[in-house]
């Protein structure tokens, strides 16, 4: 072959290389848009998981698979509050009606048979001074309660707080938290042996020519002595979560305090008492919508002592006119009433916190 063949023979020769070297590079092109594509997409995906880190959020599903250990956990106490608080709401039913348990010996079946009057129930109610005497020693209890019950265990998380020893703050926390597990029979009978006519005092008192005194069975005093009684019990709880609340409190802010001049006083003010806020607004939202229930068996175990015009409330009142009296649809009224002023004072409790800056139960 001459050289001019060869010459001529070799771009036939190359010609499909070269197509296929355009093909091949076509075909990195497509490839490398394809690889753009899903790296734009892996990106996205990081930016979104980055803004839900940022922003706090947390996929749905990732939350259940994260805490499906503890939502098992909280099935059987959510069955109990369905079974025990959510389904006997359905009986209220009978407030509407002139109930008469005797109809059948089904209960439910007593309710479907029993006459409807509508709002009579009601009507009778708002028409009774009894009732109303009874929203009004709930109203002062609540007060009281509110006023000389609520700030003891934030002073007393306060005081043990300050205690160093690490020891000693754990044994003055079990004494103040000990009453808290007494039931309401030993409670009153601890107050009835120290403030009652035959308790301690009134004893020591008649021993050295002096006349005695029996404060448990004395109306005046009553309200202030529940509320003696409420605190004594219950405040170790109160502590607990409060000093709970101090636990969480950055350290680096007292210190940062401590340096600027500020005293003991001054820092509790201004360090403590701000980092308490979110917890108190919370516990006054809780306590303002229990207000109506100022201690059922507390003041019933005491009311045949002062009389019902002392310790008759919201509560001793349903349970002395539905079971005692077996007037069921006007005690299923004035509880239902009760619920309905509840709710609408735990709303308003947690729309101050709001104003306030503070979540309160539920975010805004």
């Amino acid at each position: 072959m001459s050289t001019l063949d060869t010459e001529a023979a070799e771009p036939a020769a190359q010609a499909p290389d070269g197509r296929s070297r355009r093909r091949a590079g076509n075909r990195d092109r497509r490839n490398d848009r394809k690889n753009d594509r899903r790296n734009d997409r892996k990106s996205d995906r990081k930016s979104d998981r980055h803004r839900s880190r940022t922003d706090g959020r947390v996929p749905l599903g990732r939350r259940l698979r994260r805490d499906r250990t503890l939502l098992l956990m909280t099935v059987p106490a959510l069955v109990l509050v369905v079974v025990f608080h959510y389904v006997p709401i359905l009986g209220n039913v009978v407030a509407f009606q002139d109930y008469d348990p005797y109809v059948s010996t089904n209960g439910i079946t007593a309710m479907l048979e029993s006459p409807w009057v509508g709002l009579a129930q009601f009507e009778r109610v708002f028409a009774d001074p009894s009732f109303w005497h009874a929203v009004e020693n709930t109203f002062v209890l609540f007060l009281l309660q509110l006023v000389l019950f609520f700030p003891v265990p934030i002073a007393l998380a306060l005081l043990v707080n300050s205690v160093l020893r690490p020891r000693l703050r754990a044994v003055v926390q079990a004494v103040l938290y000990l009453p808290h597990f007494f039931s309401w029979v030993l409670v009153i009978t601890v107050f009835q042996q120290i403030l009652g006519g035959a308790g301690i005092i009134a004893q020591t008192l008649r021993q050295h020519g002096h006349e005695g005194f029996d404060l448990m069975t004395d109306p005046a005093v009553f309200k202030f002595l529940v509320t003696a009684e409420g605190i004594w019990k219950d405040a170790g709880w109160g502590v607990i979560v409060f000093l709970a609340a101090l636990a969480a409190v950055n350290q680096d802010l007292y210190e940062a305090a401590a340096m600027d001049g500020a005293g003991r006083w001054r820092r509790m003010w201004h360090v403590t008492l701000p980092a308490l806020r979110p917890v108190i607004a919370l516990l006054l939202v809780l306590r303002v919508g229990d207000a109506l229930t100022v201690g059922f068996e507390q003041l019933l175990l005491q009311r045949d002592a002062v009389g019902p015009g002392a310790a008759e409330v919201l509560d001793t009142f349903v349970w002395w006119t539905g079971l005692r009296s077996q007037d069921f649809s006007y005690a299923a009224a004035a509880g239902l009433i009760k619920g309905v002023v509840g709710l609408v004072l735990v709303l308003s409790a947690n729309k101050v916190a709001h104003l306030m800056g503070e979540q309160g139960v539920y975010r805004k």
